[in-house]
């Protein structure tokens, strides 16, 4: 096993509570969560996600209006049963 060491940074505590939660709830503690994130950074050589200034403030209603429209787009899509989408799923996996 490689040498551990110890990482350590402040942050606010509503923050780190909000993030605990979230990380709970996919099963993980922070520690892990945060080791996934070095991972996935030194995957990527660089930050594991996008990183752009948007030239267009995201607000609110821009982001409801994004949603509708995401929603509109989806509409004339047919539903799927789970086993429609376990089969798509299978079949991607397959094609690798």
């Amino acid at each position: 096993m490689a040498e551990q060491v110890l990482v350590q940074f402040r942050a606010d505590k509503s923050l780190k509570q909000e993030v605990a939660e979230i990380y709970e709830a996919l099963g993980m503690d922070l520690p892990t969560a945060f080791r996934m994130f070095m991972k996935r950074s030194v995957i990527e050589r660089g930050l594991p996600f996008s990183a752009n200034l948007s030239e267009v403030p995201i607000t609110r209603e821009r982001a409801v209006q994004s949603f509708r429209d995401l929603r509109n787009q989806a509409k004339d899509v047919p539903e799927m049963t789970i086993d429609e989408i376990n089969g798509e799923i299978v079949a991607v996996r397959a094609g690798r």
